[in-house]
């Protein structure tokens, strides 16, 4: 199993924060620095305020050397689809090839009011969704003259430049990460667009069931088997002892309990036991939900006692 480390910015980061926690997470192995993609805190004053995604992105693309870095998830409708498509291609060719785009309908409506952002309702979010899979997916591959006539973008002899350097996505590019919980569209999705599947935020028997969900959609498209990697994503709070956990927990604001419950806690017995659990049911990668981005002694222990172990 793949651990990668998953940050939430919006609560109060500024960019050096992140850099300290993807520099920290490369020189100890991690697979991957993620971000969410927000603009808003949800709970708490947000201070020092949030970052953009892909401004943060392209900063690590130049200051980490190895560690893969990507969106958990960009928002649809915060960005146009060519131009976004561009954005990501560039910094993948910054980080000589080590981006992944993960890319969502939307949900915090919050955040699109306070920034002037409009926010469809749920079944158009999806259908611009989906355009913009279309779209971004096609100008990577397109040699040229690339058209789109969508109900929601249009795109009309596009060069489809710049490329990214990865040539290695379902449809060349990027690898392309698509998740959720929806019972019918987004197993769809997935499978037409998607190289790897994330379920956030659930317990082993709704992961489960989730994928196979988009198995079935997978094999319904004809795509071989293997072509999709299935991935978790839970917040993480270990400690060498109960008082560190105590300490872990109270940082952030969450009863420990409920952090073992939902999470992966306790000591590094309890994660490695958590993780071997969610393996069971096919997840090959974690993305570890990092909330309190000042305790890189977290990271330390992950490393050293859990990591080698799953």
């Amino acid at each position: 199993m793949e651990l990668r480390i998953f940050t939430e910015p919006q609560q109060g980061a500024t960019y050096d924060d992140l850099l300290a926690v993807a520099a920290t997470a490369e020189e100890l192995g991690f697979g991957a620095f993620f971000r969410s993609d927000h603009y808003l805190a949800m709970g708490g004053d947000g201070l020092p305020g949030p970052t953009d995604a892909w401004t943060t992105l392209a900063g690590l693309a130049r200051e980490t050397s190895a560690i893969r870095l990507g969106t958990l998830v960009t928002s649809a409708t915060f960005r146009l689809p060519g131009p976004l498509a561009i954005q990501v291609a560039q910094v993948d060719q910054m980080s000589s090839g080590r981006v992944e785009l993960g890319l969502g309908a939307g949900w915090f409506v919050g955040e699109h009011d306070a920034y002037g952002i409009p926010f469809p309702d749920t079944s158009e979010r999806f259908d611009r969704l989906e355009e913009q899979l279309e779209v971004i997916t096609g100008l990577w591959s397109t040699t040229g003259g690339y058209d789109f006539a969508g109900s929601h973008y249009q795109v009309k002899d596009s060069p489809g430049l710049p490329k990214p350097v990865q040539r290695a996505g379902l449809r060349g590019g990027v690898p392309v990460v698509v998740g959720g919980h929806g019972k019918r569209r987004t197993p769809a999705l997935a499978a037409a667009y998607a190289d790897e599947f994330n379920v956030p935020f659930a317990g082993v028997p709704d992961v489960e069931t989730q994928f196979g969900r988009v198995r079935a959609a997978v094999e319904a498209a004809g795509r071989p088997a293997d072509s999709m990697t299935y991935s978790a994503a839970l917040v993480v709070c270990v400690g060498a002892d109960e008082a560190e956990v105590d300490r872990r927990a109270a940082a952030i604001g969450r009863e420990k309990g409920e952090l073992r419950t939902n999470g992966v806690a306790g000591s590094p017995e309890e994660a490695i036991a958590t993780l071997a659990a969610y393996a069971a049911v096919g997840v090959e990668r974690v993305y570890l939900q990092v909330l309190d981005l000042h305790d890189l002694d977290h990271l330390r222990l992950i490393a050293a006692e859990v990591m080698p172990r799953v």
